[in-house]
């Protein structure tokens, strides 16, 4: 019962320490990544125009590829609240409370 305590606090510590920078990672590819699935051109960049630029982002972009893009950080938020809820519920049946 304690191994599973201190694994799933571990887990979940981890878990949470890791929503920051996936955030951070899932919109600078949602900003960075053109609507068929590219890598966007900078400045230095061989065939750099200002109008493909501006039409590159995701962001301002028709597509639902953003949005769903940004719904990772939340299901992986989701996730790590699954496995508390999981870790308790486990460690409450060996209890035998459950």
């Amino acid at each position: 019962m304690i191994a599973n305590l201190i694994g799933g606090f571990v887990a979940i510590l981890i878990g949470t320490s890791l929503i920051g920078p996936i955030s951070e990672q899932v919109m600078d590819t949602a900003a960075s990544t053109n609507t068929t699935g590219g890598a966007c051109h900078g400045p230095t960049d061989v065939g750099y125009s200002a109008t493909a630029d501006a039409q590159c982002q995701l962001y301002t972009s028709s597509s639902w590829g953003a949005t769903v893009l940004k719904l990772a950080p939340g299901f992986f938020a989701l996730a790590i609240m699954g496995i508390g809820v999981a870790v308790t519920y486990s460690s409450l049946r060996q209890a035998g409370i459950v």
